[in-house]
C-alpha cells in the first residue's frame, strides 16, 4: 500500500512536472464589483492561552446588513490570507458579487506571541502549541473570546451551516480540529498542506476518522507532490512523515466514512502557490448549495457489492435515528439500569432521588430520600440493587418497596450481578473488586493489583468473564470468573482511544451486547470494541462533554440509554444488549 501510494504520486509529480499555478481573475480586483472593507484589531490575553494577545483583522463585505445575521470564515494565519500573495479579500469581493457566496464576514487571527520578561529573553511563540493539538482548548478559544468580541461589532451567525473555517499547514490542522471538536458550531473546513503527520498526533486522525460516527462536516483539502518531497527522498523530508501521502489517507479516511471531502493535489511544495490559485474554486465548492445545510450521509459504499459491515458505525446504529432527550435536564443524572420489562431507572444525586422510564419514555419518581444512592443496577430478580453512600451499604428493593441489606460497612462505584444472583462491585479507593454469592457471604476477588481506579463492571453474554473498567488508565480489563465466583487470569484486554487533554482515561460506565462486543462511557462518546479487545466505532455523544453512563434497555434490549451532564438520552440500535437473566453464549470474535 505505502509503495503503491510512493509509486502513484510519482506518477503525478511526473504528470504535473511543468504546471505553474498563478492568480486568476476571481483573484484580481475587477471594474464594477463593489469592495469590502478590512479592519485591523486587537484581541487581548484571556485565559486559554494566558498572557498572550492575538491581533486579528474583519474583512467586511460591501453587502453586510448589520440587521441580519451574517455568515462568517475563520482564517487561522489570518495575515498571510489578506497577503497579496493569496488576496482573501478580493476573492471574496468578486465572488460575493457572483453570488457564488453569500455575503460574508471574514475573519483572520493570528496565532499568539507571548512577550518576553525583557530585551534579554525569547518571547513564546504559540503557533504550534495553538494549532497543533487534538485538544478542544483552540475551539473554546475562538467559541468563548474571539468570536465574542467580533460580535459586539458585528452581527455573526450562530448557525453551524453558515460558519467555516480555514488553515495552512499546522493551522489547517487547528482549522479541522476545531471542527470536529465542535461540529455543532462549524460545518466546514478549507485545509491547504495540512500537516496530518506525526508531530503531535495529527497523524491517528485518519484512524478515528474512520471509527468515529460521521459528523456534519464538509472538508476540501489541497496538498502538492513536492511537499516536503525531494528526489533523493520520495519518502519525504521531515522526521514527521509524508504531507502528500498523508493528505491522501485523510481523504480515503473521509470516503470511508461518507464525508463530502475533496483533495486536490498538485505539483508544488509547502507553499500556497497553488492553494491561492485555486482558492475560488476550493471557496465555491465549500459553499455550494447554500443554504442547503450540511448533513450526514451514510457512506455510498455501503450499497454496493463488497461492502464489509464489520466494525461500522451504521451496523450499529441509525443514521436518521439519533440521540433523544428523555424528560427534563436534572442537575445530576447517573447509573442507568434497565431491567427486564423496558423500564430504566436512574439516580439524581443532587435531590437523593431514584426516578423510573418506562419503555415509552415516561419518566416517574421511584424513590425519593435514597440514602445517597451512588450505584444501581436492575437485577434479574426484578429488585434494584444501590449502593446508599450516607448509609454505607449495598440494599437490594422489590418491586413492593421492601428492602433488604447485603453488605455493610463499604463503598461501591459500579455493580454487576449474574443469572444466579452473584453480585460484584468496585471500590476504587481500595483497588478492590469484591463479591457477594447467593448465600450473602462476602470476600475479596481482585486487591491493588494493575487497575489504578477500578470503576464500571460488566458481565460477558455467557457470564463467564467480568469486564472492569480503570476510570484512570487506557485499558480496561477481562478477567475469567471461576466456578466459586473468584476471578482468574486477569488482563489488561480492551485498549481505548484516550482524550487528549489529561492524563486519565475517564472511563466509567459499561456494557455488552449480545455477540460480546463492549461499550464504553468516555469523554470521546461511547466506545465500542469488538470482542476481541480492539476499538472498531466511536459514536458521538448528543452534545459537547462526557458521556458519563451507559446502557441496554427496551423490552427487547436494543435501545442505547447514556447520561450526560445532567440528561438521559437513548436512541434505538441495530444491536441487542445482553441480558443478565438470560446467558448465551455469544459467537466467536473476528480474529
Amino acid at each position: 500500500m505505502r509503495w503503491f501510494a510512493l509509486l502513484t504520486l510519482l506518477a503525478a509529480t511526473l504528470l504535473h512536472a511543468q504546471e505553474t499555478y498563478v492568480l486568476g481573475p476571481d483573484s484580481t480586483p475587477q471594474a464594477g464589483v463593489a469592495k469590502g472593507s478590512v479592519t485591523k484589531y486587537e484581541l487581548k490575553a484571556g485565559r486559554f492561552y494566558p498572557g498572550t494577545p492575538h491581533t486579528y483583522s474583519v474583512y467586511l463585505p460591501a453587502q453586510y446588513d448589520a440587521s441580519k445575521p451574517t455568515p462568517f470564515m475563520i482564517f487561522l494565519d489570518g495575515s498571510g490570507f489578506l497577503s497579496d500573495r493569496v488576496r482573501v479579500p478580493v476573492v471574496f469581493d468578486n465572488l460575493i458579487a457572483r453570488h457564488d457566496l453569500p455575503p460574508m464576514i471574514g475573519i483572520f487571527i493570528d496565532p499568539g506571541v507571548l512577550p518576553a520578561v525583557s530585551d534579554q529573553a525569547q518571547h513564546r511563540f504559540e503557533r504550534v502549541f495553538e494549532y497543533d493539538s487534538l485538544s478542544d482548548r483552540y475551539s473554546r478559544f475562538l467559541l468563548e473570546e474571539l468570536i465574542p468580541e467580533v460580535e459586539k461589532k458585528y452581527n455573526l451567525s450562530n448557525d453551524a451551516n453558515d460558519r467555516a473555517l480555514c488553515g495552512v499547514s499546522t493551522g489547517a490542522v487547528g482549522a479541522f480540529m476545531a471542527a470536529w471538536n465542535r461540529p455543532d458550531q462549524f460545518h466546514r473546513v478549507l485545509s491547504f498542506i495540512g500537516t496530518y503527520v506525526a508531530m503531535k498526533g495529527a497523524d491517528s486522525l485518519p484512524a478515528l476518522i474512520r471509527k468515529t460516527e460521521p459528523k456534519p462536516i464538509r472538508i476540501f483539502l489541497q496538498d502538492g507532490t513536492n511537499d516536503h518531497i525531494v528526489p533523493a527522498q520520495p519518502w519525504g523530508t521531515f522526521y514527521a512523515g509524508s504531507w502528500p501521502i498523508n493528505n491522501q489517507v485523510m481523504l480515503e479516511a473521509f470516503e470511508s466514512a461518507g464525508y463530502d471531502a475533496k483533495l486536490v493535489m498538485g505539483s508544488e511544495g509547502h507553499n500556497m502557490k497553488q492553494g491561492a490559485a485555486i482558492l475560488p474554486d476550493a471557496l465555491r465548492w465549500l459553499w455550494r448549495d447554500y443554504p442547503n445545510p450540511i448533513v450526514v450521509h451514510e457512506p455510498a459504499a455501503m450499497r454496493e457489492p463488497g461492502w464489509d459491515p464489520r466494525g461500522k458505525v451504521y451496523s450499529t446504529v441509525y443514521i436518521d435515528k439519533p440521540w433523544q432527550q428523555i424528560a427534563v435536564t436534572y442537575r445530576s443524572i447517573a447509573d442507568p439500569t434497565a431491567d427486564k420489562h423496558g423500564n430504566v431507572y436512574f439516580t439524581e444525586r443532587a435531590t437523593d432521588r431514584i426516578y423510573k422510564s418506562d419503555a415509552d419514555g415516561k419518566v416517574t419518581l421511584f424513590k425519593d430520600h435514597a440514602n445517597g444512592t451512588k450505584a444501581l443496577l436492575a437485577g434479574p430478580d426484578d429488585r434494584l440493587y444501590a449502593f446508599e453512600a450516607t448509609q454505607k451499604r449495598i440494599v437490594s428493593m422489590g418491586p413492593g418497596g421492601d428492602v433488604k441489606v447485603l453488605a455493610r460497612n463499604v463503598e461501591a462505584a459500579g455493580f454487576a450481578i449474574t443469572a444466579k444472583g452473584a453480585l460484584y462491585f468496585t471500590n476504587p479507593a481500595t483497588k478492590t473488586i469484591s463479591y457477594i454469592d447467593a448465600g450473602g457471604q462476602i470476600r475479596s476477588v481482585y486487591h491493588q493489583g494493575e487497575i489504578a481506579s477500578p470503576a464500571g463492571l460488566a458481565l460477558s453474554p455467557d457470564q463467564a468473564m467480568l469486564v472492569v473498567t480503570d476510570a484512570q488508565g487506557r485499558y480496561s480489563w477481562s478477567f475469567q470468573i471461576m466456578a466459586d465466583g473468584s476471578l482468574n487470569n486477569g488482563e489488561p484486554f480492551y485498549r481505548l482511544e484516550m482524550p487528549e487533554k489529561g492524563w486519565m482515561s475517564g472511563v466509567s460506565g459499561v456494557m455488552e451486547d449480545s455477540t460480546g462486543q463492549v461499550y464504553f462511557a468516555t469523554p470521546l462518546g461511547i466506545q465500542v470494541c469488538e470482542a476481541n479487545g480492539r476499538v472498531s466505532q466511536i459514536l458521538n455523544p448528543p452534545e459537547p462533554g462526557a458521556i458519563s453512563s451507559v446502557t441496554f434497555a427496551g423490552t427487547e434490549m436494543n435501545w442505547l440509554y447514556i447520561t450526560e451532564d445532567g440528561k438521559l438520552f437513548r436512541r434505538p440500535a441495530k444491536v441487542w444488549g445482553a441480558k443478565s437473566w438470560e446467558p448465551s453464549k455469544p459467537p466467536t470474535p473476528p480474529l
